[in-house]
């Protein structure tokens, strides 16, 4: 069984390694509802019990995909999900992280999950237009209702981050952060003195890291890699080689994966860091598990800090604006 660990001092404690549960319904080709199901409940059986969804996945569907498919076993899971985007239908027009509309994204959302309280809720985008202090306000209240345990962001920068822990203490941060992805070097020095866990996403580098990416065209036209992640595109894919062969390299001499040495290197880093590698797979999830076992050595470490970021933008222009300085 998976160890646990801390996110922020407020009393969340969640397994090591989390399951990041998008690709089961959104982003990365034609979901697969049976495997899918089969995930979860190895996840459960294995202790990787740290959930992870939202409602624009899909949207909608993640979540109720969850709330279905964990219904009986709600205390077993600890669910993080998130508000803060704007929908027309199910078409994603912007960011919206108004007071009232926070009300009713978690009020949908504890009904397609099938709760009565959402552990970790994290707004998805910081919307410019709504000042932090009411949105941390706003899910303070909702914390006293009971409605949610603990509060995250996603993608904000140093300012907002003390804005809104000043008025609601932050349990977490997520945002992209992996081998090849350090953007958030920037912002992991305040997390340390406010005592707010991070939880990177995209840990494998969107698949990279595992060794068997692809480049952009030759995935299908429903994969999210397809138009929208620039590192894989033309010279990037070809400059973002050397920081795959170092992964590979370092877990060919350990005798375990890629995806096992870009996780390890994670958990080893800092103790406060949980990572949330996304499959609708078994055999992904028990590979990605194994990277609790795995010892990096001092060298190892020290090798993967220095690869630095990948050549190119991680997201194309509309999405990539949408990132909190």
């Amino acid at each position: 069984m998976l160890e646990k660990r801390k996110l922020g001092r407020q009393g969340l404690e969640v397994s090591a390694i989390g399951l990041g549960c998008m690709g089961m319904s959104f982003a990365y080709g034609q979901p697969d509802e049976a495997e899918s199901v089969a995930t979860l409940d190895r996840a459960i059986e294995l202790g990787c019990t740290f959930l992870d969804t939202a409602e624009i996945y899909g949207p909608f569907a993640n979540e109720e995909l969850l709330g279905r498919h964990l219904a009986g076993r709600r205390d077993r899971v600890t669910i993080a999900t998130k508000f803060g985007f704007k929908l027309e239908g199910t078409r994603r027009i912007g960011v919206d992280s108004r007071p009232a509309h926070i009300r009713e994204v978690v009020e949908a959302s504890l009904r397609r999950l099938g709760t009565d309280r959402i552990d970790l809720l994290y707004q998805h985008r910081v919307d410019p237009a709504v000042p932090i202090e009411d949105v941390a306000g706003t899910v303070k209240d909702l914390i006293r209702e009971g409605k949610v345990l603990h509060f995250g962001l996603s993608e904000a920068g140093e300012p907002t981050i003390r804005r809104a822990h000043a008025v609601q203490p932050v349990s977490a941060l997520q945002s992209e952060y992996s081998v090849w992805e350090r953007g958030a070097d920037r912002v992991r020095p305040v997390l340390h003195e406010l005592g707010i866990g991070f939880v990177p996403y995209s840990p494998l580098g969107r698949g990279f890291l595992t060794g068997a990416a692809k480049r952009a065209e030759d995935y299908p036209a429903d994969d999210f890699r397809a138009a929208r992640d620039p590192r894989l595109q033309g010279a990037n894919f070809e400059a973002n080689q050397r920081i795959a062969a170092l992964v590979t390299g370092i877990a060919r001499r350990h005798g375990a994966t890629p995806a096992q040495v870009a996780l390890a290197w994670l958990l080893q880093i800092a103790d406060d860091i949980v990572p949330i590698p996304g499959t609708k797979r078994r055999k992904y999830l028990e590979e990605n598990l194994g990277a609790a076992t795995l010892q990096l050595t001092t060298e190892d470490v020290a090798v993967l800090d220095k690869a630095g970021s990948a050549a190119g933008a991680r997201y194309g222009d509309g999405d990539l604006s949408l990132i909190d300085p």
